[in-house]
């Protein structure tokens, strides 16, 4: 065996595949166990490979389990257990098996009715004797003396070089196939420490309305749930998502990506945002609508330090290139505070807020802003008021300062876990705006019922009467 060549495989293979050499090797020492067997071990055997990389060198060892009385079946059982076998095959062949299984959920359903215990076996279940893998104790002290049941011991065997073609296709089998169950192992702990992490990768096709996207080793999926509303993707777009989920499957790690969720957006800040990487601006809070807007509070923990100037950067290019990412989705960067007041203060900006009343044993707050900005503070269809609530974790309730008694409250979707929103006066300022421009409407438009329209009908109709009449008249003279 040329050494140097083998060892040189080995480490291409984990650094192709991402998987330990120690791994590697443990696969091939089980695929020359299997070839070895095939060809010169007896059934039930336990062989077990042993090669030093090293040298070269393959030990090959019999390994056998030592047993006692307790764990092995008697003969008695032995022969029950095949007649109970053979009984079940007759009873398959007639068609009897069903209803016997019927028969015995109907007297459990029955015992649990009557409240009788059902004792479940929690005796550990024997296994027959088999002298090729098995070891009774009382031999296996006469070989070590300090052995209990349940050890093994290992016997040498001879080694062959020479190995068949069947037994060759085995080992390679083995191989393959312990190759390819390590790397799926190496890929799904990979992935598995990068849940909650920003990733980039590559639209590789779309099923339906789920987006698939090549990640590197593996091959994550964009469901509809996670993906941001009115945006488009297409084959070979490269995109960032965020890991939210991995799982175990047959065929690989089943990684779960999202466009929409919070967190994506923090991550993107982080990359853009030094201060943030340093420790020295801290992102508090994210409240997210994907696709329309957001809210970011941020905190600086130096002195001298601007963190909302550092997220929005010189000319606003660090919050633009994350608008951009995310498709243009509008981004207000507001300073987090302690003082719940002046957080929910911030939370409303745009809008101006006069005075913000708390209730800390219900968490909820009475915001005051001016009549004019009441819709701003609300914002379209009270999504302003709902991130602030998001946010700050309290149910906001927004008032006009000339109509404090008046309100209307909104309250978030339940499915979205976050605090109640109350926006009082969204019906009045509605009201007020739809009343003004229907009062514009009416002075611009003629009337419809009981006015000019009528009468002009009306003057119409008189008119075409009175040139019959005149007519008739020249008729009848």
């Amino acid at each position: 065996m040329d050494l140097k060549s083998f060892a040189q495989a080995i480490q291409q293979i984990a650094d192709e595949k991402g998987i330990p050499k120690e791994k590697i090797l443990e696969t091939i020492e089980l695929a020359l166990a299997a070839a070895y067997k095939r060809d010169y071990g007896q059934r039930g055997q336990i062989v077990r490979a042993k090669m030093d990389p090293d040298t070269g060198k393959v030990e090959m060892k019999q390994i056998k389990i030592v047993m006692d009385e307790t764990m092995i079946k008697s003969e008695e059982e032995i022969q029950a257990e095949e007649e109970e076998r053979a009984r079940k095959l007759v009873e398959a062949a007639e068609g009897k098996a069903g209803d016997q299984e019927e028969r015995k959920r109907e007297e459990m359903v029955e015992a649990e009715k009557e409240g009788t215990e059902i004792a479940e076996d929690t005796e550990p279940k024997k296994i027959r004797f088999n002298e090729e893998k098995h070891m009774m104790i009382e031999e296996a002290r006469k070989i070590k003396k300090d052995i209990k049941p349940g050890d093994e011991l290992e016997f040498p065997l001879e080694y062959h070089e020479e190995y068949g073609r069947i037994a060759a296709q085995t080992a390679k089998q083995v191989i393959v196939q312990r190759i390819r169950e390590a790397e799926r192992e190496a890929v799904f702990d990979e992935f598995k420490s990068k849940e909650g992490e920003l990733v980039s990768g590559l639209i590789q096709r779309i099923e339906g309305r789920n987006i698939f996207v090549d990640i590197g080793r593996t091959v994550g999926i964009l469901i509809p749930e996670e993906q941001v509303p009115y945006e488009r993707y297409r084959v070979g777009d490269r995109i960032k998502v965020l890991i939210t989920l991995v799982e175990k499957n047959p065929k690989g790690p089943g990684v779960f990506l999202s466009r929409s969720h919070p967190r994506l957006l923090k991550k993107l800040f982080e990359i853009e945002v030094p201060e943030i990487a340093s420790g020295t601006v801290e992102i508090k809070s994210v409240a997210r609508e994907p696709g329309s807007r957001s809210k970011v509070a941020v905190l600086s923990h130096e002195e001298g330090i601007d963190p909302v100037g550092s997220l929005v950067g010189q000319r606003g290019v660090r919050v633009t290139t994350v608008i951009n990412e995310l498709g243009g989705e509008k981004i207000d960067v507001i300073e987090w505070s302690e003082d719940p007041a002046e957080f929910i203060t911030h939370s409303l900006s745009p809008a101006k807020v006069l005075d913000v009343e708390i209730n800390e044993k219900r968490k909820e707050a009475r915001a005051v802003v001016p009549d004019e900005q009441l819709s701003l503070a609300i914002g379209k269809g009270g999504q302003n008021v709902r991130l602030a609530a998001k946010l700050t974790g309290w149910k906001i309730d927004v008032r006009s300062s000339k109509k404090p008694e008046e309100s209307q409250v909104e309250e978030a979707p339940e499915e979205e876990k976050t605090p109640a929103v109350s926006t009082e006066g969204v019906r009045e300022a509605l009201a007020e705006v739809m009343g003004e421009t229907k009062s514009e409407e009416k002075k611009k438009e003629p009337k419809t019922t009981d006015g000019k329209v009528e009468t002009q009908k009306k003057k119409k109709t008189t008119k075409k009467t009175t040139k019959k009449e005149i007519t008739e008249e020249k008729r009848a003279a």
